[in-house]
């Protein structure tokens, strides 16, 4: 029977996760969770492959897998069926069969996040698990200059993980945007590829900014240090979801909205497809 190979998109709340990647030891991943659930609908052993990995509490509203199976089934199958076997914070949100060229971490041509950061003297009850709490106020006017200076080619060692596994710092940032809605300041980032902690690393650096404590100008003093040790603390997981791959229009893959769900009403940049 002719292998088939399918691709998913797939929503998860990261906050019982130790990350999407499945580990040793028995410990609770997104990956380990899915590969489960779709091997009782394949009947057969199924390994998953994404877009990119998140790391423990991380959110997704749209991570891109693929698999492969011998088995004939419906889309459905893949969806309906697949969620009746997954833990309720993770969904799969669309099925398609793929040519065997696509891939899903060496098709895509870049990937987005956002950073939801929640400011309020307050703390929030609700969600509190799926955003960042800060109680200082935040100057975003002064977020948005500062983020501009990582648009484009740069090496961003100073805002990768001492433990990134990356074999070059070099990254291209397509696209930084920052927008406020209400309580909610949410920074929306898309680029070629990202460092391990690069989008918490920019996010701690900006809320500082926001905060007033650092200028404007400390971003692109940080940025051009070449080194983690200037830039600031590493801002928690909670508010950051994996929102979006681009990949070439010819695999025409499924299109769902993009997250987190609880801000429908954020404005959407218009973003040209890289080529």
């Amino acid at each position: 029977m002719t292998r088939k190979k399918v691709v998913l998109v797939v929503e998860y709340d990261g906050s019982a996760y130790k990350g999407w990647q499945a580990q040793k030891y028995g410990v609770a991943t997104v990956q380990e969770n899915l590969e489960k659930a779709l091997s009782v609908i394949a009947n057969h052993p199924v390994t998953v492959i994404c877009a990119g990995r998140t790391d423990a509490g991380v959110h997704a509203s749209a991570q891109v897998v693929h698999f492969e199976t011998d088995c004939d089934r419906p889309m459905r199958a893949w969806t309906l069926g697949v969620n009746s076997h997954l833990p309720a914070d993770i969904t799969v949100v669309a099925a398609k069969p793929v040519n065997e060229d696509f891939h899903a971490r060496f098709s895509a041509v870049s990937r987005r996040y956002r950073y939801v950061i929640y400011s309020s003297e307050i703390r929030p009850a609700v969600l509190s698990k799926g955003v960042t709490w800060t109680y200082k106020p935040l100057d975003v006017s002064a977020m948005q200059q500062a983020c501009k200076v990582f648009l484009g080619t740069h090496d961003f060692t100073s805002f990768r993980a001492i433990g990134c596994q990356a074999n070059s710092p070099i990254r291209t940032i397509l696209n930084f945007e920052i927008q406020q809605l209400g309580h909610y300041i949410v920074l929306d980032v898309r680029a070629n590829a990202f460092l391990h902690h690069m989008i918490r690393n920019f996010a701690g650096v900006l809320m500082s900014i926001g905060a007033g404590e650092k200028p404007v100008a400390w971003a692109k003093q940080v940025l051009n240090a070449k080194d983690r040790a200037q830039g600031g603390v590493t801002a928690p997981p909670q508010g950051l979801y994996f929102v979006d791959a681009q990949y070439p229009e010819h695999f025409k893959l499924p299109q769902v909205p993009l997250g987190p769900h609880f801000l429908p009403f954020i404005q959407e940049p218009v973003y040209d497809l890289p080529s």
